[in-house]
Order: structure tokens, then sequence, then C-alpha cells
């Protein structure tokens, strides 16, 4: 008997600005990117999402500019690459009043704040979301960020895994340890809103953290948030292993993927983790109505723009090269998995290789077909690559999730390969089928009580 197919899960991919990924797409006349100041253009996409049973919207973000290349922030204020940019966090709460399923990975740097004052933010906004919250976990990149913070430049790339391993161990004792499951009474008669005998001090003396002091929140739904992490270096992948319950990959051939998911399973010894791949949609009714759109969408495209983004997280500053220049190994502080994806997936990484992949202003090239089509493609990457599901980079919104919504999620439902109801519960619970909280042997479950 064969076993039945692998159900797909889809995050939409999005950041509180104009130009996230596929730069240029701003200037569609159809794109309502510009209306992201807006409430209502965030409350929209979350309606959206929900009744397209995504799983989540992943929210990136940086503290930084992109000013790598050219050396200059410039080229990024002008074309609106990640710049300016909202505080995504502050969007969740309007989301989630007018949602009840959808879930929200939200991006947060812990390298320039208090572990304190970031579990605070994230177990308010389980509360707010009904245990609907998840954190992808992210030391920063940019070198513009750590001037921002008043250094000269950010810690090298494995130290700041380091750091982030520590900043982690503080965080579960916050979320895990400090209140007791049966510390807050809400006992009227009494006057006891909670017991302090229940309610313990989180002490630590760390390398990097110092902290003498109780988790200032209950109790929320979910403890943890839901834990992403988008690290495919060597030592990224180590700290996803230790950490992450969701990881994010960039793309690449199949092999090169299907290498990195085996990878991290195997690093994980068992404990599930739920993969996602970028990927770029553009969908039509019928080939012809696909190719036609991705023409039309290609036509707004910025190469400039892309390679500003790219610059930066490549840590290359691609303006000083000749297009037939091959790409220098990147700098230990940029993303390095960047430049690995890039080497796999072209025969000479040189600009120009990089230049041919950017079809919509980025350098993930679209998965372009009918409905039918481009259901097989993500069946494929699932079936292949052994990942669980997808995050989908915005082109023109908000057609770019219609067109999944309207076309290719009845298609996937049709072939069981998608949900046709969200399970209850909570993020956590929807995404495993196990409980709201974090079981062993994920190093929070050491601590929790």
């Amino acid at each position: 008997m064969n076993p039945s197919p692998r159900e797909i899960r889809l995050n939409a991919f999005d950041m509180a600005c104009l130009g996230h990924i596929q730069q240029g797409m701003w200037t569609h006349p159809r794109d309502r990117a510009v209306d992201y100041l807006s409430l209502s253009h965030w409350t929209s996409l979350a309606r959206t999402l929900e009744r397209g049973l995504f799983d989540g919207l992943f929210l990136a973000d940086v503290l930084g500019v992109y000013d790598v290349h050219g050396g200059s922030q410039d080229a990024a204020i002008r074309h609106g690459v990640q710049i300016p940019l909202l505080d995504p966090m502050l969007l969740v709460p309007a989301m989630a009043a007018v949602t009840r399923n959808l879930g929200f990975g939200v991006t947060v740097n812990l390298a320039w704040e208090p572990p304190a004052l970031l579990a605070r933010r994230f177990s308010t906004l389980d509360h707010l979301t009904g245990g609907r919250i998840g954190w992808n976990i992210v030391t920063g990149y940019l070198d513009s960020a750590a001037r921002a913070m008043g250094l000269d430049r950010q810690m090298a790339h494995d130290d700041r895994y380091d750091m982030a391993d520590e900043f982690m161990a503080v965080v579960y004792r916050l979320w895990e340890e400090s209140w007791a499951a049966d510390a807050v009474k809400r006992d009227r008669a009494s006057g006891v809103y909670a017991d302090p005998s229940r309610v313990s001090r989180i002490r630590h003396e760390g390398r990097q953290y110092r902290l003498d002091a109780p988790h200032l929140v209950e109790p929320s739904p979910q403890r943890t948030p839901v834990l992403y992490q988008a690290g495919a270096s060597d030592r990224g992948r180590a700290f996803a292993a230790m950490h992450a319950e969701c990881v994010f990959l960039n793309g690449g051939p199949k092999p090169h993927v299907a290498a990195l998911v085996a990878d991290l399973r195997t690093r994980a010894a068992g404990r599930p983790i739920k993969a996602f791949l970028g990927a770029t949609l553009v969908i039509g009714r019928t080939a012809a109505e696909a190719r036609d759109k991705l023409e039309d969408y290609r036509r707004c495209a910025s190469v400039e723009a892309a390679l500003v983004h790219a610059s930066a997280s490549l840590g290359i500053d691609l303006a000083a090269l000749d297009l037939d220049d091959e790409l220098p190994a990147a700098p230990g502080n940029a993303i390095q998995s960047n430049v690995t994806a890039l080497r796999a997936a072209a025969p000479r990484a040189t600009k120009r290789a990089l230049v041919d992949r950017m079809i919509l202003g980025s350098r993930q090239p679209p998965i372009t077909g009918s409905a039918a089509e481009v259901a097989d493609a993500l069946a494929a990457w699932v079936d292949d690559a052994d990942v669980d599901g997808f995050n989908l980079s915005r082109t023109v919104i908000p057609d770019c999730i219609e067109d999944v919504v309207d076309l290719v999620v009845p298609v996937l439902q049709e072939r069981g390969r998608y949900k046709r109801a969200y399970a209850p519960g909570t993020y956590r619970e929807k995404l495993f089928g196990a409980g709201p909280r974090l079981a062993a042997p994920h190093p929070a479950a050491a601590v929790a009580r």
C-alpha cells in the first residue's frame, strides 16, 4: 500500500518595507507594496493568507542599511531596497486580531538587546496572538547595523553564534523556568493573583550576559515561541540542530538542498525539524498566461537594486567587479551560505552568472507555470529534497498571494498535498501535532517547570 502523499506547508515571506526580495516590483502599476505604512495593508494580507490556510506569515527584518554596493547607502535608498523599514513586531497584534489560526514568524536580531527585553516582547505577543507567535533567530550580518548600535563592526561570524547559544540559554530559563505552571492563582477571594513562592529569579553569570531577575510576564500559551533559524553555514547548522524547530533554506540545485536538509536532520538526532525552502511563484490559469505574467513583471525588475541587496548579503562589493569576474570567497561576516548556494547553482560563480539569475530582481529564479505545473514543482521539491514546505516571497502584491490561494491551493488539496482546515491549537501544535510547549530533547525542556 502506498503511503499518503506528504502535506506541503506554506508561509508567506514578507518584510515591512517597499522592496523585499524581488527588487523593483513596487513600480508595477498593480503592486500595493507602497501601502506598507497602512495597517489595513497588513490586515488584508493576513485575512487572505488565512483564507488560503497558510501556516504562517514569515516577516524578515534587518537593523542596518545596505551600503556595501559601491561603498554607499545611496542606491539602497534610491531604489527602496529594504529601506525605509518598519518594526515588524508592531504589525503582529493587528493581524492577529483579524485572524484565528495564522501563525507569525518574526525576525529579531538578538545581538543588540538584553535577553530579558526580548523575552518579554515575545511572551506578550504569545499572549496577544493566543499562542501563534514564532521567532526567527538571527545574529545579523551587516556592519551598518553595528555602527547604528555604536560599534565599529559586528562580531566575527562564529563568535556571534557562540553569543547566541548563551542568549538562548538565558531566554529558555526566563520563558520556561521562572514561573511554575501553577504560579498564577487569580484568586479574587484571597486577593492573591500569583504565588511568589512559585516564581523564581533567574540568575545567570556568563561571558556575554548577566541577569538576576524574574521573567516579567506570566506563562504564555507556548512559553517559548516557535523557533525559526536561517543559517546554513556549518556553524549555523550546528546552531539550528540545537535550537531550531523550523529552518529556512536558500534555493539551489535539489541535490544541494537535499544534502543540507539531510545534514540538519542528522545533526538534530531525531528531534523534529521542518525545512522551509525559499521560493518565488509566477502563476497563470494556463502556462501561456504565466509566461506573459512573468514578462510583464520582468519589465519592472531592477538589476541594480538586486545587486545592492546581493552585495550586502554576499559581503562583496559587486559594483567593483566586471561581469565576467568570479566572485571572491565571502568574508566571514557575510551570509556564508549565499555564496555556497550560488557556487552550487552555476558552473562559474561570476557576476554575470549572478545577474543572469536575477529574473525578477533577486537571485531566486521563479517557478513559473499553470497552477498544476506549479503544484507539480512544489511537490517535486518536497519529494526529492525532503523539504516540508516553502517561504513564498512576494512579487506583485496582492496578485501573487491571491494566485496561490485561488489557483494553486485547490490543486494541491485535490491531490491530497494540502490541508483543508487548520488543526486546533497553538502555532507549535498546528505545525507538529504535539503539545504547545517544547519537549525533550530540546534544551528548553530541560529547564521547564
